[in-house]
């Protein structure tokens, strides 16, 4: 094994798919604004659009798009690893109250 794979951090917990397709379907259908927040508060200030495409154990994974109508990637790590469904939706809260720090924004209730 060479170094540089001993050093290779292990990969990402993957989610089952019908879960992946779930989440990304909640997200870019009824939490469209938060993905922008994300985006402007972690990416660019000026993104005009941003939509989720992948979740893992890891993180949650955006696109978004700036003022020049460039795409970008937006990779947002979890607080720690998370291999269980519940845990996604504890990790997008604790994204959102970053973000609305971040912004200055003031956070809504969460249910």
């Amino acid at each position: 094994m060479s170094p540089a794979a001993a050093s290779d951090p292990a990969p990402a917990f993957a989610f089952d798919p019908a879960i992946v397709v779930a989440v990304l379907h909640h997200m870019n259908d009824d939490h469209v604004d938060d993905n922008l927040l994300f985006a402007r508060a972690f990416g660019d200030r000026s993104a005009s659009s941003c939509h989720m495409v992948h979740v893992d154990g890891a993180a949650g994974h955006w696109v978004f798009v700036d003022e020049t109508a460039a795409e970008h990637p937006l990779r947002l790590e979890w607080t720690a690893p998370i291999t269980e469904r519940a845990e996604i939706r504890r990790e997008i809260v604790v994204l959102y109250d970053r973000a609305c720090a971040e912004l200055g924004v003031e956070p809504r209730p969460h249910d």
